[in-house]
């Protein structure tokens, strides 16, 4: 190993120090405390980190005075906040959202001639606009669909699950279609498209339930041919979108059926039912072709309570996991939410790594806002997952290669007791100590 020095970034929340860099020099090491690096042994491509424009992020960002919009969006979409280069959005409404809505409502209307796009107009779009300004129009998105219009369902609505009706599946994928050349009309590089929010779940708010079985079918005779006939071949499909648990029985369902799996680039997950990183090694394994991109996670203020390093250190563990098993791209949920963790229309209020202030005056980060940085301002796209080993459980860890041939390790200590580490490569490297409840980036 040539290089000579090494930088430490690292946070202390207990003394509000945020992405302190440290610069050691590199020297033989022992074999004490070692985490070992080998970049000849790489493994996915990285595409990105992100986060959702949803309705109600839209909403909290147009109250804003110009001077915390400003800050807002050199906090997310410039090199010096957290550098995001994807954005997740919604066709149709979702529970972060301030109602029910939809493009067409018309039952009647099959050629789409009442579509309309004023509700994204109102919100979603400004922000998407404003932060494309920002970042120099290098946003990439992913579109995802919580529920089909009401009268395309089983149940007639866009809450409560429903399934869609057999009549509306060519209808539901010409109308998926048209939805992205009105985004693609409006500035936006649609790059990815997952089939459906959550299909297992049944929730009180937009939602619409697909077997494996029916998405399968879906992507393969209706979704997949439309985009196709469409000149859209180039969005790429991903399915489940949902929890890691049973991403495997999922994934291996669906992508058994060859003309499906030629329509599909890879698979979506969500982090609410805990940890399963082993589901994503299992996918990796048995289709190493596809991609796994995690799509949304927050504190649902349901299950947990306002604790800022616990919060953050359910994100850094999640990413370390999920990376270390073939995860390919990031993306959080909300954007912005308010004090009160919404508006959401179905009160299903969560937590975001910025929100604002009730009179809308400031932003203010949360720990979790910094502890992404720690992953998203130094790995960049194109990054290579690459092998290590650690000397103990305790300390969590995971290493990429950047384009540029840059080391980017990120470490995390959960305990309560500091943990002495040696980053080791080629027999030179640094000592370090990770204090109690913290995060560090080592770069070299």
């Amino acid at each position: 190993m040539e290089h000579k020095t090494m930088k430490i970034i690292t946070t202390d929340y207990n003394s509000d120090i945020y992405w302190r860099e440290n610069i050691v020099p590199i020297t033989p090491v022992g074999s004490m405390n070692i985490i070992n690096v080998y970049p000849e042994i790489t493994g996915q491509e990285i595409e990105g980190f992100g986060g959702a424009f949803t309705e109600s992020s839209g909403y909290n960002y147009a109250g804003l005075d110009p001077k915390a919009k400003a800050q807002f969006l050199q906090a997310y979409f410039t090199p010096e906040g957290l550098n995001y280069q994807l954005g997740r959005t919604h066709i149709n409404s979702c529970d972060f959202a301030l109602s029910n809505y939809a493009a067409v409502s018309d039952e009647a209307d099959r050629e789409f001639k009442t579509f309309t796009l004023e509700r994204e107009k109102e919100y979603i779009l400004p922000l998407i606009k404003d932060a494309l300004q920002r970042c120099g129009n290098e946003l990439k998105f992913i579109l995802t669909p919580w529920s089909p219009p009401a009268f395309m369902k089983t149940n007639g609505e866009m809450n409560n699950g429903g399934r869609l009706k057999a009549e509306h599946q060519s209808t539901w994928a010409r109308y998926i279609a048209r939805y992205i050349k009105e985004m693609q009309a409006q500035g936006l590089d649609i790059q990815y498209l997952t089939v459906q929010n959550e299909p297992a779940a049944v929730q009180t708010w937009d939602s619409c339930c697909f077997s494996a079985e029916e998405e399968m079918e879906f992507v393969r005779d209706y979704l997949g041919p439309t985009l196709e006939s469409q000149g859209l071949s180039s969005v790429k499909i991903l399915i489940w979108d949902h929890n890691k648990e049973v991403v495997y029985e999922r994934a291996s369902t669906i992508l058994a059926d060859r003309k499906a799996a030629s329509y599909i680039y890879g698979i979506a997950v969500h982090w609410y039912t805990g940890d399963h990183f082993e589901g994503l090694s299992l996918v990796k394994d048995q289709y190493p072709d596809k991609q796994i991109f995690f799509t949304e996670g927050c504190i649902e203020f349901s299950r947990f309570k306002d604790d800022q390093i616990g919060n953050a250190e359910m994100y850094a563990h999640d990413m370390i996991g999920d990376f270390n098993h073939g995860l390919s791209a990031f993306l959080d949920w909300n954007l912005l939410l308010d004090a009160n963790g919404g508006p959401n229309h179905a009160k299903n209020y969560c937590a975001a790594p910025i929100i604002c202030t009730s009179d809308k005056s400031r932003i203010e980060k949360k720990l979790s806002y910094y502890y992404i940085g720690h992953f998203s301002r130094y790995i960049q796209k194109g990054a290579r997952n690459i092998a290590f080993t650690k000397y103990c459980s305790e300390v969590e860890v995971t290493a990429f290669q950047n384009p540029d041939g840059q080391r980017v390790l990120v470490l995390l200590n959960r305990c309560q007791r500091n943990l002495p580490v040696t980053i080791r490569e080629q027999a030179r490297g640094a000592d370090l100590t990770l204090q109690p409840n913290t995060i560090a980036t080592i770069c070299y």
